[in-house]
């Protein structure tokens, strides 16, 4: 690593890029189980968000999995690996003043901590999408639970591997008691206290 030299001084700041932008960026990290509802939360927030004229960006699990992430699998190793990816592209994205939407299950808070640390805690803003399993299962989406009970698919998160649920969230969405408009509407609100330009 000696001889990899960072520039800094010659590019455009951040903070110069959060003034052109109108707003701060940062990192919405959307956690949940697989049938949560995090793709489709977030899916609508960034259209909200860009609708109004944010700079915001989308990474998403399956999108990721495909090209970024593409030589991974699912076991625990591979997991953490797939997140540190992710925390380090979207701390690239932080810095050229983008609010970055990211939509993972990122089971363990081990895993999320990392995200975290890589990010910067001041930039990190985990929202935990509370869906009990038995909603999450009877939704089956993309027939994951199916599958993972008929024992094809091993070490699936909620079945054969544990998910942990977040201890201290920035938000706490309780995606059985409300829509997912109500939801999406629960983090742009957040985005916006959060995320302004101060003074």
């Amino acid at each position: 690593m000696t001889n990899i030299h960072p520039i800094h001084d010659r590019i455009v700041q951040r903070a110069e890029r959060e003034i052109g932008n109108g707003h701060r960026a940062g990192v919405i990290w959307l956690t949940g189980l697989s049938g949560s509802g995090k793709s489709t939360i977030a899916a609508a927030v960034e259209r909200e968000l860009f609708t109004a004229g944010h700079f915001v960006v989308l990474l998403d699990g399956d999108n990721v999995r495909t090209g970024l992430c593409g030589d991974l699998g699912f076991s625990l190793e591979d997991r953490k690996e797939n997140i540190r990816r992710i925390a380090e592209t979207a701390r690239l994205f932080v810095a050229a003043g983008a609010q970055v939407l990211c939509s993972f299950v990122s089971p363990t808070r081990e895993i999320r901590a990392m995200a975290q640390d890589i990010i910067g805690a001041e930039d990190f803003y985990e929202v935990f999408v509370n869906t009990p399993l038995e909603v999450c299962e009877a939704r089956d989406v993309k027939g994951l639970y199916a599958k993972a009970r008929a024992g094809e698919i091993k070490g699936f998160t909620g079945i054969d591997s544990p998910y942990e649920a977040p201890e201290n969230p920035f938000l706490d969405l309780k995606t059985a008691e409300q829509t997912v408009a109500a939801s999406a509407q629960e983090v742009v609100r957040a985005i916006r206290n959060e995320l302004t330009l101060q003074g």
